[in-house]
């Protein structure tokens, strides 16, 4: 049963970030001229990592997205079944959030789907990476400390509406899975078909996030004879 309270948390975590974040993008806009759907986008992002880290986090750990349970997983945090649950449960929590935002913002929208930037794959790719490894090395080092429990949800909040600001204007910013699954999988067309580039670009992002912190925070080995 507690097993199933963390996937049931990560289901409605997902479900909440797609819905609100993917949400305000579809009502403000987030095009170059309407420059405030960009803060808001961003801001709309952040505070759902905010409000879910103080309501579910001490449920499941408020992972909501994949590359953030890939992380974990290389860090020895997350068990390998447990990993490949949570991402099933993220990825139908952003497919059920995609299907209630059609029903409000109707189907034929975007529904705040990803897009490749000027249609380059490798570019997008590249700032998919930056902006995955910069929001997951942030989470891995305000939660590698528990004196930090307090303040963690709102640093992890605020770099992820950060890394929005500025990917926004690339590829509406993915830097998670599933929240660039659900709204790609029921808006369809071309967002399916750019779909592989956030997923992929993502979890490589957190990897390399995850190998880097790791060796960033080993403590340094005493040389022999030494005290």
């Amino acid at each position: 049963m507690e097993s199933l309270k963390k996937y049931i948390a990560e289901l409605i975590g997902t479900f909440v970030l797609v819905f609100f974040g993917c949400g305000t993008a579809c009502k403000v806009g987030c095009d170059a001229a309407n420059g405030s759907g960009y803060i808001l986008t961003a801001l709309a992002f952040g505070l759902v990592i905010v409000a879910m880290a103080y309501s579910i986090g001490n449920i499941s750990g408020c992972h909501i997205n994949p590359a953030v349970s890939l992380a974990m997983l290389i860090n020895g945090k997350l068990s390998i079944k447990d990993f490949l649950l949570y991402v099933c449960s993220q990825t139908v929590g952003a497919v059920l959030g995609a299907l209630c935002l059609g029903a409000f913002v109707g189907f034929d929208s975007n529904l705040g789907a990803n897009a490749l930037y000027n249609g380059d794959v490798f570019l997008s790719f590249a700032i998919e990476v930056i902006l995955t490894f910069v929001f997951v090395i942030a989470i891995l080092g305000v939660t590698s400390k528990v004196e930090n429990s307090s303040i963690a949800g709102l640093v992890i909040g605020l770099t992820l509406a950060l890394v929005h600001i500025l990917g926004i204007g690339f590829t509406g910013t993915s830097v998670n899975p599933a929240r660039s699954v659900g709204p790609a999988i029921i808006a369809g067309g071309k967002a399916a078909t750019e779909l592989w580039v956030f997923i992929v670009a993502p979890l490589f992002g957190a990897a390399f996030a995850a190998i880097i912190y790791r060796f960033l925070s080993a403590p340094e080995k005493k040389a022999a004879g030494t005290k």
